[in-house]
């Protein structure tokens, strides 16, 4: 029970823009995929990056559910005029009280221009007590040695006990003046 559009809306300028969102989210994380038919799990990734789900209104149950229901039986994909049609299914679900052109229209320009963002994949966490931990400067005793001045670590040198084999004990102050007495 999808909404027939106007097909002057699909082959605008406005669906290039759509139909490259959608080939860079189908190649994602897949080196040997095409970019002409988009994985569940791709798809699932584009809703949610694009803002089609919003937790509310479209849940990620949502999105699964109306990818299984436009995907060919059988087939693990859907192909970019199956992706249409999972739009038509959306955009009445995301933006109610429009009609299902303006909410189509709205649901594309959510994801026209987007690309997948492999948002803060190895960022240092600052949460919590992490920041406290990591502060170099608040080290004391023997974790203190391991760090310079600047707070970057001196390495192996920090790490280990250094082995003196000058034959004095260690903090001598009259080390180094044998031979200049004998």
């Amino acid at each position: 029970s999808a909404p027939s559009l106007p097909t002057s809306f699909l082959h605008s300028s406005k669906m290039s823009e759509v139909e490259n969102a959608f080939r860079k989210f189908a190649v994602y994380g897949d080196t040997s995929a095409s970019g002409n038919d988009m994985t569940g799990k791709n798809f699932s990734k584009m809703c949610k990056e694009c803002g089609v789900m919003d937790g509310k209104a479209v849940t990620s149950t949502d999105i699964d559910i109306v990818f299984n229901k436009v995907k060919t039986k059988g087939a693990r994909t859907i192909t970019f005029a199956e992706f249409q049609q999972a739009m038509k299914e959306l955009c009445c679900k995301r933006f109610k009280g429009k009609s299902p052109e303006e909410a189509l229209q709205a649901v594309y320009s959510l994801i026209e221009g987007k690309e997948p963002g492999s948002a803060g994949a190895t960022k240092a966490s600052k949460v919590g007590g992490v920041e406290r931990l990591t502060d170099t400067s608040k080290y004391t005793g023997s974790h203190k040695e391991r760090f310079d001045e600047s707070g970057k670590g001196k390495g192996l040198a920090g790490r280990q006990d250094l082995t003196d084999n000058s034959g004095y004990v260690g903090a001598y102050k009259g080390a180094g003046t044998y031979d200049q007495k004998h």
